[in-house]
């Protein structure tokens, strides 16, 4: 299908496809499930020139969470919708600046999709925050009349 359009795969794709997830509370949100998509939003175009369902684009860069930690960075090639997905990983002990660096290295740098740089790192960001150990809450500290009175009441105890 190299012959068709973009603009056209999508107006015949947007209303029903695999990667369609439609929700009927919040108004009918749409939300897609598509690898190459990176706000996970069901739109052609949000801004001017972004263009973010993956599905449809020539040129698509997708990220996920890795198998065993850090993100796995999905690319397809231009010239064909049905091209096959070139996978790039990212290791567990590389520092998050490096692995922000080297996305948006692939992305703009390249002169790939140099639109989706920003979106890019902020979902390699995200996936590696969430992926991040979690700090142990601290014990709340009494304060004012009830740390008084918890005072008192260890004195009289003891």
């Amino acid at each position: 299908m190299p012959n068709v359009s973009t603009d056209l795969l999508w107006e015949i794709c947007r209303t029903n496809n695999s990667f369609l997830v439609k929700r009927r509370t919040g108004g009918g949100v749409q939300f897609s499930r598509d690898p190459l998509n990176l706000l996970n939003k069901h739109s052609r175009k949000l801004r001017r020139y972004a263009q973010y369902d993956g599905f449809v684009n020539e040129k698509a860069v997708g990220i996920q969470p890795g198998e065993r930690g850090g993100i796995k960075i999905l690319t397809r090639k231009g010239g064909k919708t049905t091209a096959r997905l070139n996978e790039t990983g990212s290791s567990t002990n590389k520092p998050a600046r490096k692995t922000y660096r080297g996305v948006a290295n692939l992305t703009a740098k390249n002169s790939y999709r140099a639109d989706l740089r920003a979106e890019a790192v902020a979902r390699a960001s995200a996936i590696l925050r969430s992926q991040g150990k979690k700090k142990d809450v601290p014990e709340r500290r009494l304060r004012g009349s009830k740390a008084k009175k918890a005072t008192t009441d260890a004195k009289t105890k003891s």
